[in-house]
């Protein structure tokens, strides 16, 4: 019988295994695949950690020139006549700035210049205007803003678009551009990408007016594209336009502040390796992308407004060695974008950052076997993930599994803070969670499915509620015990061996079939639990393993039940077998150790004590007293309103020394019947107790003659003939001791 479930749990743990494996290999195809959904999902997992793990800025060199709300309002509204950006610019050189970069595009000329103003004029109104006493270099703003250009440290923005979005432009944006591109040398062993490949391109350049172009300014692109989900993490170094390479807004300016032009390039068949400026190598992904490492909300940096600037409140050299970035935090001029740390996050300081990180070199970066440690880790999840649920108890696999899910977590958090590479668990997290979940499903499944077997195949050697309890509470199948208030019921055929010398084995067996189904059906069907079968005698308890509310009562009425279904059987015994079978049952009620009894090895759940040996004994006297069924003093304490109860004798049953009072039972509805005989046989018995032995024979006889306990009566009978002739003396108390079973 234990084969089929050895072979059951190998079929189970290769159907873990294969599970674990297809869990597994589907898990390969998604990082394969990389599907937007997930890769959404890991971005959140890094900005969680940037926002739990940033550091302060490293550097005090980026400072913002704030076109703020106190700029507009002192200064007037933006744009800004060119002169006064010229002031701006040159107050910011005073000042000691090694760099000033606008990250502004002035895209359009200056409508405010004195020229421009008369040319308008003279177009709408046909009128020619002067200039009285305005020197000439002040005539045309443009012009001014493009002088002082040629003379400071100044870097002026441009963007790259797309060429499908060149439509949308308008007219005034479409002019000729034409800067000095970076200078960068580039490391391109066979194989490898051309610049122009790995970089992004654009078809289109968004750049200043003519008039500034043409003072040949040092330029760098603001193009920084959010990742999908909207929020700016990374920005690109360098960009390809014209088979010509630009470098960042960022980078111009630590270009024109180091003084150092040069920069490497170094590209692989994959895209861009590395970029290495001024002996410092940023990490970027293959197309020049860097990772910034935001160093926390808005204003990390220092804020200066350009109307302190203008108006010459900082003191002399405030900004010595510093780089002065122009932009805006006022909300109206739409530079505002989110970054992970924050959703309103000024777009200039961005690129104050991107120079904190490169100057400090403290850079996130994900590197090129990142994403193969990714991999091994998520394959080796699955498996550990697998084969625990394979070979461990579910409780033994709550430990592992967040010790595995805890390593993989704070070693992936460890590897950030301490070498600022980012390695996402999601992957190996998505697998432990996926595995653990489908294969618990499955073991559940199986295990469900193996109890329903072993309940099954149980079900024909235990009652239905042993086995459910060793199902709820397997640490039951101990050596243990317990005492316990249990009633317990023998019964037998009587003369069975002779009966089954008149037939074949196949039809004994077929006998047996037939009188114990229904017997023990019965018995189940009032809560009873199977103990055994010794031939074709089955003992039956009440009251364990689970508790049952007047179980006395219970195992009175089964008995009754017993013998009005053995008068059906018997009506088929006669057809089938030519004769009828008589039954004995002893029921008797107390206490006794119920339990799993046996060796270490191999154990029955069965009851142990002096009164399981006492319902045996009654079972043996039915036959002796002619009896289908005999109860003890217990059994009628228990159920006397409900049954009527005729007293059999008090006995010494063999192997007992207290004596036993034993009954036989009758439904209400028989005792009713039988009223007249009954009140009759309790007058015999009274004169038989005390010792008015005459008496006693008279009426026993009469109830004999009728037809009645014909066997009970003859015992009384021949007892009290017996006592006339042998007296007992005073002591004498009217138990009559057995000397056999």
């Amino acid at each position: 019988m234990f084969a089929p479930l050895k072979k059951a749990f190998k079929k189970d743990q290769l159907i873990l295994l294969g599970s674990g494996l297809v869990i597994n290999f589907l898990m390969i195809i998604l990082f394969i695949s990389q599907p937007q959904f997930l890769n959404l999902l890991e971005l959140k997992i890094y900005d969680l950690y940037l926002r739990s793990y940033h550091q302060p800025a490293a550097t005090e060199v980026p400072v913002i020139i704030d076109l703020d709300e106190k700029s507009l309002s002192e200064l007037g509204q933006w744009p800004w006549p060119r002169y006064r950006v010229a002031l701006l610019f040159k107050y910011l050189q005073a000042y000691g700035a090694a760099a000033v970069v606008s990250d502004i595009i002035f895209v359009e000329p200056d409508r405010t210049s004195p020229v421009a103003i008369k040319a308008d004029i003279k177009r709408e109104l046909k009128i020619d205007v002067e200039f009285s006493g305005m020197p000439d270099s002040l005539m045309d703003y443009d012009k001014l803003l493009a002088y002082n250009l040629q003379t400071g440290p100044f870097v002026l923005g441009i963007n790259f678009v797309a060429r499908s979005g060149l439509g949308d432009m308008e007219p005034s944006t479409r002019h000729a551009c034409d800067f000095p591109p970076a200078k960068v040398a580039v490391l391109s062993p066979p194989g490898s990408m051309t610049p122009h490949q790995a970089l992004f391109s654009s078809g289109e350049m968004i750049c200043p007016t003519p008039s500034l172009a043409e003072a040949q300014p040092r330029v760098g692109f603001i193009t920084i594209s959010p990742d999908p989900d909207s929020v700016y993490r990374r920005v690109p170094l360098l960009y390809s336009w014209k088979d010509k390479i630009y470098p960042s807004l960022a980078l111009a300016a630590l270009i024109q502040a180091t003084g150092e032009e040069n920069m490497v390039l170094k590209l692989s068949p994959l895209g861009v390796e590395a970029v290495k400026f001024n002996g410092i190598v940023i990490p970027t992904d293959k197309r020049a992308q860097m990772l910034i490492n935001y160093r926390g909300k808005s204003r990390t940096f220092q804020y200066i407004s350009a109307s302190d600037i203008l108006n010459k409140k900082l003191p002399p050299k405030a900004l010595e060695g510093r780089i002065a970035f122009i932009g805006t935090s006022a909300a109206g001029l739409k530079d505002i974008r989110p970054i992970p740390l924050d959703p309103s996050y000024p777009g200039v300081e961005a690129h104050a950052t991107v120079v904190d990180n490169i100057l400090s070199q403290q850079f996130l970066s994900i590197p090129d076997w990142a994403k193969g440690l990714e991999f091994a880790g998520m394959v080796a999840a699955g498996i550990v993930t697998t084969l625990l649920l394979m070979w461990a108890r579910a409780s033994w696999l709550v430990i592992p599994l967040i010790g595995l899910a805890c390593a993989m977590w704070y070693g992936s958090i460890l590897i950030y803070k301490e070498q600022h590479f980012f390695l996402s668990p999601m992957y190996s997290y998505i697998t432990l969670a996926l595995t653990f979940f489908s294969l618990t499903v499955i073991k559940f499944w199986r295990e469900e499915h193996a109890k329903k077997f072993i309940h099954g195949a149980f079900a024909h050697y235990l009652a239905p509620s042993v086995i459910s309890q060793i199902m709820d509470n397997p640490g039951s199948l101990s050596l243990d015990g317990q005492e316990k208030d249990i009633t317990i019921q023998f019964s037998d055929v009587r003369s069975f061996t002779s009966l089954s010398e008149k037939l074949t084995p196949s039809q004994v067996t077929d006998l047996l079939h037939d009188y114990l189904t229904p017997m023990t059906r019965i018995i189940t069907e009032n809560e009873g639990t199977l103990d055994k079968f010794i031939g074709d005698a089955v003992m039956a308890f009440w009251n364990a393993p689970l508790d049952v509310e007047c179980h006395q009562e219970k195992a009175l009425a089964t008995a009754l039940a017993q013998q009005e279904k053995l008068k059906e059987l018997n009506e088929l015994f006669i057809e089938k077998y030519g004769f009828t079978i008589d039954v004995g049952i002893g029921i008797h009620s107390g206490p006794v150790r119920v339990g799993n009894m046996g060796s270490a090895d191999l154990f029955d759940y069965t009851l142990i004590g002096d009164n399981v040996n006492l319902a045996s004994r009654l079972e043996g006297l039915t036959k002796y007293y002619g009896q289908k069924l005999v109860v003890s003093q217990a059994i009628k304490d228990a159920c006397c309103n409900h049954y009527h109860f005729r007293i059999l004798d008090s006995v010494r049953v063999k192997g007992k020394l207290e004596p036993v009072t034993i009954y036989t039972a009758y439904p209400p509805a028989e005792a009713e019947a039988r009223k007249e005989e009954l009140e009759l046989y309790a007058e015999a018995h009274d004169h038989y107790i005390h010792q008015r032995f005459a008496e006693a024979v008279e009426l026993f006889e009469r109830i004999r003659d009728t037809g009645v306990e014909e066997t009970l009566c003859a015992m009384y009978i021949d007892r009290c003939n017996h006592l006339m002739e042998n007296p007992p003396g005073e002591d004498w108390d009217g138990v009559f001791t057995h000397k056999t079973k």
